[in-house]
């Protein structure tokens, strides 16, 4: 008898291996700040879905997306969530990290005019110089101002941004 249940435990186990799996690798897509036009004002808006929910049910194989935070709550907390149409027409397309890495993809530095490369998560992060001619990170931006940013702004590769000593600028939500 215990050593059947012994069985029965092994194969429970392994089989709960491949969800478990499929969960972690739906967490760690759908986590994250986005960045959203809020159908209500048409402005970028920066938002975030449960990523716990949006995983089990996308392990399911349906996905559901329920906003968790919002650069219009609290005052705007009631509102209808139009926006999650966005994310899931195109749910890595939304993501802060994803426009960022597209924006500084094939990029050469304004300063020494090297290749910048791929964005990694850690490490020394690339930046920005603005017509002003200061250098910003861009985790030091808020989600809302970073297409405006990527619009008038080059970009500037980790190690000339690590050599300039700026203060950093402060925001109410990082771009990070």
């Amino acid at each position: 008898m215990g050593t059947l249940f012994l069985v029965f435990a092994i194969v429970l186990f392994l089989s709960c291996v491949p969800l478990v799996f499929v969960v972690v690798r739906n967490y760690a897509r759908f986590r994250g700040s986005r960045v959203v036009v809020c159908p209500e004002t048409v402005t970028p808006e920066a938002v975030e879905v449960g990523a716990v929910h949006a995983a089990w049910t996308a392990a399911r194989g349906d996905t559901a997306f329920r906003l968790t935070s919002c650069s219009r709550w609290p005052e705007r907390a009631d509102c209808s969530q139009r926006c999650l149409t966005q994310i899931e027409d195109a749910p890595d397309g939304c993501l802060v990290r994803a426009r960022v890495a597209r924006w500084y993809e094939g990029a050469t530095c304004a300063l020494c005019k090297s290749a910048i490369g791929e964005i990694r998560r850690s490490g020394h992060t690339p930046g920005l110089v603005g017509p002003d001619r200061k250098i910003r990170k861009w985790r030091d931006l808020t989600v809302e101002d970073l297409a405006e940013a990527f619009a008038t702004h080059r970009p500037v590769c980790p190690d000339c941004c690590a050599k300039t000593k700026q203060p950093p600028t402060t925001g109410s939500r990082s771009a990070a």
